[in-house]
């Protein structure tokens, strides 16, 4: 540690910023001087729990049950990522730890390493590839950075006026987040940039950090950069999972050449697992209340469980590639998912497709809303009734972790119970509606 310290040093390095993802997946941290940063190796940042409990409204819901114990930040030190606008600063993750030096039972990295390890003693790698999609926006009116429509797909200067979308994506380069290619969406002022695979907390990781760098390069630029669902009567902004399977002989696990779909039995249990799951999985892949505004009948978000091959309308979709490139894709996740908790559990759901070898239903080969055959079961229309689905699946609970999923359900039922209230109150609408006739 002290060798990787001096080396940091002598490069001009002179801050750290550790930094940890909590169950909202908002990216917290502390700075610290570089000569610090043994000793935080050491004895770890302490913190307190009730850090898990604040909700986005700057509410504290728990943790005065037991006087706002103190829990570890302890630096991951095995990868660090210097920071283009200011060579002076690195980022690094941190474990979230108990005071005994043990897993944080509720933090997210500890719930992917753990899915990963379980697939991993059935001889199997997970390797997935997240799509995020993100606005960018005024900070105060929302209005988007461009607003000619038809763009989709476009790039250089019509698309990128002032050239923010170019910096966040030589910014990702930089930092080797993985940059595959990046456009514009199809949203007025909507972008993506595409995120090489990896296993499976390598690569949350840095689509973790990807949203971290792209909301402060915005920022910098007096711009909001937003990955929620919908932020206006656009196109929503999705997180589509890819997963794939590596076999103990560094072979794609899905993938069967003699099979008339190209799939293995695995490929096929997997994707039944993400299947049955999936009234659960949409607390975690869609955990706002505004995720479900993304669900509308013959749009690009799902509306119910289904899937096909290669179609796009389906909630689980295994693409067309072969050979190294087959795998499976959930499209129910929405932007602002908490990327950690979002591959934990889509992982933990294929698994149990897996061990207990679960059959797809007849494929859903078109538009899903022309054949009632293949159109399954509606998914969860709101966030409340994704919490009620996770809840009542003990499979999923238990897999992710009952502390993990307690403090889950705290906050997020606390942060339901305030958009019913907003809902109750009296709406410009119902004024202009009615007070002038009535």
């Amino acid at each position: 540690m002290a060798d990787q310290v001096d080396r940091l040093a002598a490069d001009g390095v002179e801050f750290v910023q550790i930094l940890y993802t909590e169950l909202h997946g908002v990216c917290r941290g502390k700075e610290v001087p570089i000569g610090e940063l043994h000793h935080k190796v050491e004895s770890g940042i302490a913190i307190t729990e009730a850090i898990m409990t604040i909700d986005l409204g700057h509410n504290v819901i728990a943790g005065f049950e037991h006087g706002f114990r103190d829990i570890l930040v302890v630096p991951d030190t095995t990868r660090f990522w210097r920071l283009p606008w200011d060579p002076t600063t690195v980022w690094c993750l941190g474990d979230i730890r108990e005071p005994d030096g043990s897993p944080y039972a509720a933090d997210p990295r500890h719930a992917v390493r753990r899915a990963a390890t379980a697939l991993e003693g059935r001889g199997l790698t997970a390797i997935v590839a997240p799509e995020l999609e993100f606005y960018l926006v005024d900070p105060v009116t929302y209005e988007t950075y461009t607003t000619h429509p038809s763009s989709v797909y476009t790039v250089g200067t019509q698309s990128d006026p002032r050239g923010v979308f170019r910096e966040i994506h030589r910014n990702t380069c930089e930092m080797d987040l993985g940059s595959l290619g990046g456009a514009q969406e199809y949203g007025r002022g909507q972008f993506e940039i595409n995120l090489s695979h990896g296993e499976a907390l390598e690569t949350a990781d840095r689509n973790f950090l990807f949203k971290a760098m792209v909301k402060q390069t915005a920022a910098r630029h007096g711009l909001l950069a937003t990955f929620i669902g919908k932020l206006w009567d656009d196109e929503g902004s999705g997180m589509h999972l890819h997963v794939s399977l590596r076999d103990a002989d560094g072979l794609n696990a899905f993938h069967d050449a003699e099979a008339p779909d190209g799939l293995t039995d695995l490929a096929r249990q997997f994707g039944a697992g993400m299947l049955d799951h999936t009234p659960a999985l949409a607390a975690f892949l869609c955990p706002t209340v505004n995720a479900y505004r993304r669900m509308e009948i013959e749009s690009l978000a799902p509306t119910h469980a289904n899937w096909g091959l290669d179609n796009r309308l389906a909630l689980v979709r295994y693409p067309h590639q072969r050979g190294r490139g087959t795998r499976v894709e959930m499209r129910l996740g929405d932007g602002g998912a908490a990327i950690h908790n979002a591959v934990a559990a889509t992982l933990f759901a294929g698994l149990d497709g897996i061990d207990r070898k679960l059959e797809l239903p007849p494929e859903c080969a078109r538009l899903p809303y022309e054949d009632e055959s293949t159109l399954g079961a509606p998914l969860p229309s709101s966030l409340g009734e994704a919490l009620d689905a996770l809840a009542g699946d003990a499979y999923l609970t238990r897999a992710m972790g009952d502390r993990l999923c307690e403090i889950f359900h705290t906050i997020k039922r606390y942060e339901l119970d305030r958009w019913l209230a907003e809902l109750a109150k009296v709406t410009d609408w119902e004024r202009r509606e009615y007070a002038h006739h009535l």
